[in-house]
């Protein structure tokens, strides 16, 4: 990946609006005209090239930003689409089918998890959940009917790193595809590069940056992202999850800004980390040397963006968590709020939010504990300021003894 950077590859992108504007103009039309039916024809066929039939297929707002992601994802194409889980799954069932198996790792975000367990079985799609950093135990799980490999390349909520290179080689040994959620480390990781098939984000989070635009994408080869929009068979197409045009525009401009605020993320969220297990706080960060995969993610990121603005600690119980959340709030360090990536800090108990699909039996299994509250660590200026405000409503809340 010596070569490869991101950040560079979507600063190459260069496109003018309509009238030379420095946007691209947003095209703010739902159905497209053509000055011969012969055009319209070939166009729904997807035999012609620069030409729009209606919004659900695509629109250039929309090809603006699938083309700007698959250059910082180093993928052939891609597709956005309306939300994260909206990228997530139809990619999915555009892969797998009746009687397909899928392995995947048993901590992601409990929307996939709710998909795969609860209402991908109703379409014959079974799924074996292991423990992604065992993979001995991830190869015992394929069978002749698996399919896809899918994983997070740093999990929510527990942040473990997928070792997405041995995976790889893993699918390609069983002739699977995998899949690699990277919402908490754009930039810092490529996962394409290290031998994923198809990448997915949320837009929602880091990419966008801002909480107020929902989204997602998938990147790919070509070849897989015209059957996710095939009119005949493509799952994107015939499920409809597609994203409005101003909100692709919206995304557009804030993906400029997002290798300046990777770094910020992942400077403040070291900084945070390290202090707190200094104070005999339960931390877990992948860019601490205590962490389980520290040396395997250190060998995977792009050294320049970190490792990320993730990080969790566990303050015992879910009473103190609640207590410690809401005190922070009201001191104005953050939000006690779902989601992440936010110029704010972010702070949730995921085991009765985001991860609250998972039944709590499996909660206790993989190492989810009552106490865990998941950090979006977010752009403050003066870290230290931070520090020391949340280490004072920890003592208060008795967290930390004096």
């Amino acid at each position: 990946m010596k070569n490869f950077n991101p950040a560079d590859n979507i600063q190459d992108l260069q496109y003018f609006g309509e009238f030379g504007g420095v946007n691209p103009s947003i095209s703010d039309s739902s159905t497209y005209t053509f000055l011969s039916a012969k055009t319209m024809f070939d166009t729904f066929e997807g035999n012609m090239e620069g030409c729009y039939l209606y919004s659900r297929h695509s629109s250039p707002s929309n090809l603006y930003l699938d083309k700007a992601l698959a250059a910082m994802e180093g993928t052939a194409s891609a597709n956005v689409s309306a939300s994260g889980m909206g990228a997530i799954t139809p990619t999915l069932l555009q892969l797998c089918g009746t009687d397909d198996h899928v392995v995947s790792s048993r901590t992601i975000y409990g929307g996939t998890y709710a998909f795969l367990k609860n209402f991908a079985p109703r379409l014959g799609i079974t799924t074996t959940f292991t423990d992604i950093t065992k993979l001995e135990i991830v190869e015992a799980a394929i069978t002749p009917n698996t399919k896809v490999l899918y994983c997070e390349t740093v999990s929510n909520p527990l942040l473990e790193v997928a070792d997405i290179e041995r995976l790889s080689k893993i699918a390609k040994r069983h002739n699977l595809t995998l899949v690699v959620d990277n919402t908490f480390s754009p930039l810092s990781v490529s996962p394409a590069k290290l031998g994923a098939d198809i990448v997915i984000h949320s837009l929602t989070k880091y990419i966008n940056g801002s909480s107020d635009t929902v989204g997602g994408v998938t990147c790919a080869s070509q070849e897989f992202i015209d059957s996710l929009k095939n009119v005949n068979s493509g799952a994107s197409m015939l499920l409809g999850p597609t994203m409005d045009s101003m909100r692709s525009a919206s995304v557009m401009k804030n993906l400029r800004t997002l290798h300046i605020r990777m770094k910020q993320h992942s400077h403040n969220a070291m900084y945070l980390a390290e202090r707190f297990e200094k104070d005999g706080l339960i931390t877990v960060y992948p860019g601490l040397k205590s962490h389980p995969s520290h040396t395997l993610y250190k060998m995977m990121i792009n050294q320049e963006y970190g490792f990320g603005g993730m990080m969790t600690l566990d303050v015992g119980t879910l009473a103190k968590a609640n207590a410690l959340m809401e005190l922070m709030q009201s001191k104005n360090l953050g939000y006690l709020a779902v989601s992440l990536g936010f110029y704010k800090t972010l702070f949730s108990a995921p085991g009765t939010s985001t991860s609250s699909e998972i039944p709590l039996d499996e909660q206790i299994e993989m190492g989810l504990t009552d106490g865990l509250i998941r950090f979006s660590i977010g752009l403050d200026n003066d870290i230290e300021r931070t520090y020391q405000m949340m280490r004072s409503c920890m003592v208060e809340i008795q967290i930390l003894q004096n």
